[in-house]
């Protein structure tokens, strides 16, 4: 491992342990420059901190184009929120059917409370048939 592959590490490190503390403003500083590298932890951390405020003044379009970023690398957190944001209509246009994409993407990756809002989205009929076959599967495997 190179020292520039130690030092990244390190800053990430520090960063994701600031946000843990909730020093967020720090967290900022370290992270964003990782985020906009394409470090998806870096991406998914700076998504909330702009969706909520935390450390900045909110920032509708960051916080979906870090959590987009995110969930495209795989990161299932990332999967789920831009899931939510999806199904909520915040930060971006309402749109169910993705929702259920990106919640599906999550689900398989083991994340129960993707499982759960999966199954809870097809026994409702949101975003797709209604199905309570699909449902009962995707409950059963979050722990229903």
């Amino acid at each position: 491992m190179s020292d520039k592959d130690n030092q990244v590490d390190f800053e990430l490190s520090s960063g994701i342990a600031a946000f843990e503390g909730k020093n967020f403003s720090r967290a900022a500083s370290l992270l964003s420059p990782l985020a906009e590298a394409g470090d998806i932890e870096a991406q998914y951390r700076m998504a909330i901190m702009a969706q909520g405020g935390l450390g900045m003044v909110v920032n509708a379009l960051m916080a979906y184009k870090f959590m987009k970023a995110a969930a495209e690398g795989g990161q299932p957190m990332a999967q789920h929120g831009l899931g939510f944001m999806y199904m909520e209509g915040e930060c971006v246009e309402q749109n169910l059917p993705k929702a259920v994409e990106w919640f599906r993407r999550a689900a398989e990756q083991g994340l129960a409370g993707s499982q759960t809002t999966l199954a809870m989205l097809y026994e409702e009929g949101k975003g797709v048939e209604k199905d309570m076959e699909e449902a009962r599967r995707w409950y059963q495997k979050a722990g229903f």
